[in-house]
């Protein structure tokens, strides 16, 4: 995934020579191409966020489209002032690139895991918060991104994803996208963790249950409307997401449906992590499983949840 968005970004500064790359000592191997063709317009800051940060939002004001880019949240958590004052109280054109969010880097521990960011970045005024599922998305999200004039958040996996849906190849990246449509159970996912939902829907199927699917790459802005026809077809809504379930996907949902009259609120079930810290370390997989991500987890729960 992120080596099909660097990709992308590269052929985006040959036509838009405002184009410009930090990163905080992190990406070599990803970024050397793009730093080797365009070296006046790809710094490496060192290992210091804030001033990354800094550094951006001063270079957008000048006229530039700034991109940062570190792993986890290191790019959001660790330079949260100067996004907020810096970048989104001016409005300034910085788009942030966090790479391995979620569980990624499960064996480094909750310092390295990004479970809060898309509540911390979704509360912060001028914001835009994106997170593509796999490569495709991940491309037509950044062209979404760099036409876009502000701050915009893109949450992305590491790299060796497969493409989830390769015979959708026309979508609107800012719209829910049905991937599996059919029964009482629809899922909401973003991310990554839409593997193991389109997993669990094959299994499902495989024994006579049908549900639905949809992809959620705008978290904000959301797709209210998209939702509103969901609400209207389904009895019961799950989000999935590699994230805390206060402030995540599970809000966003929940935010949008509270906009309804009571009478047509489906259930609404929210799978993440259960407002806790990640405190035992392992592969992405196995966090997966131990904190009820899996695609066993999400067939249980459709099971329970009578589809």
């Amino acid at each position: 995934m992120r080596n099909h968005l660097i990709a992308e970004l590269t052929r985006i500064a040959r036509a838009d020579p405002r184009t410009v790359v930090l990163t905080a000592d992190l990406g070599y191997s990803v970024l050397d191409s793009f730093a080797k063709e365009f070296p006046s317009r790809c710094f490496n800051v060192g290992i210091c966020e804030q001033n990354m940060t800094s550094v951006a939002a001063g270079l957008a004001l000048e006229g530039d489209v700034v991109y940062t880019y570190s792993i986890g949240n290191f790019p959001v958590m660790r330079c949260l002032e100067q996004i907020r004052n810096c970048v989104c109280y001016h409005d300034a054109n910085v788009k942030i690139i966090a790479v391995g969010g979620g569980f990624v880097y499960g064996q480094l521990g909750m310092s390295h895991h990004a479970t809060e960011d898309f509540a911390i970045t979704r509360a912060l005024p001028n914001m835009r918060v994106f997170c593509p599922a796999d490569p495709d998305e991940a491309v037509k999200t950044l062209r979404l991104v760099h036409s876009l004039d502000g701050p915009c958040y893109v949450r992305l996996a590491r790299g060796g994803e497969p493409l989830l849906h390769p015979e959708i190849a026309d979508y609107d990246v800012l719209k829910l996208l049905a991937l599996r449509q059919g029964g009482s159970v629809a899922i909401v996912a973003t991310g990554a963790i839409l593997m193991e939902v389109m997993v669990a829907a094959d299994r499902l199927k495989e024994q006579g249950i049908d549900i639905g699917v949809f992809n959620c790459m705008s978290l904000k802005p959301f797709d209210e409307e998209g939702l509103s026809r969901i609400a209207a077809e389904y009895r019961s809504i799950v989000t999935v997401e590699e994230h805390n379930v206060v402030g995540g996907l599970g809000s966003v949902v929940a935010d949008a449906l509270a906009k309804k009259p009571p009478r047509q609120v489906p259930v609404l079930v929210k799978l993440g992590l259960q407002d806790t810290y990640t405190s035992v370390v392992g592969s992405q997989a196995f966090l997966r499983r131990h904190y009820g991500l899996s695609s066993d987890d999400i067939v249980a729960k459709v099971k329970e949840l009578g589809s």
